[in-house]
């Protein structure tokens, strides 16, 4: 399946860079750029007030992206998707748009610590109040606590970015 695109995701604790970076990639490859947190603030303004709402709009979304971005994929154009890759079940999702279709992908793992974290959070903060309600130390160790770096036996091709 040489014409197909290449699918791009990403892992990272929250604040880690992976929104910057993948901006960056899908500028690079000159490839479809589909950011959650743009889709689900289009689509659900002012409604997401909690981790747990988030969790639920999230699992709408992904739903019915799931076969467009294959479709995308099948099309020959490479998609970054600029979701959260953070746990196991999390990177299900994404192996089930490229599995099913051998579809090639690229999972970039940035491995920043909690402080390297918390410092980018604050100043997003500042750059970005609207987040300010979200982008909490407190919803950061919520979060985190979540985390599992990606390991060899899920299969994934994976470019660790050391922070």
């Amino acid at each position: 399946m040489s014409s197909c695109g290449t699918l791009i995701f990403f892992c990272g604790k929250m604040g880690a860079g992976k929104s910057t970076l993948a901006a960056r990639i899908a500028r690079e490859r000159q490839a479809v750029l589909i950011s959650e947190d743009e889709w689900l603030a289009a689509l659900y303004p002012g409604t997401i007030k909690d981790f747990e709402g988030y969790l639920h709009y999230s699992a709408r979304l992904k739903a019915v992206l799931k076969t467009h971005v294959a479709q995308m994929l099948l099309s020959g154009a490479d998609v970054v998707l600029d979701f959260p890759g953070n746990t196991r079940k999390q990177r299900d999702w994404f192996r089930n748009i490229c599995s099913p279709h051998a579809i090639p992908h690229l999972l970039y793992y940035l491995q920043a610590s909690d402080e390297v974290c918390l410092e980018q959070l604050k100043q997003r903060r500042k750059e970005q109040p609207e987040r300010a309600r979200f982008d909490t130390e407190a919803v950061f160790r919520k979060v985190t606590a979540y985390f599992e770096p990606p390991e060899e036996p899920e299969g994934f091709t994976v470019k660790l970015l050391p922070r």
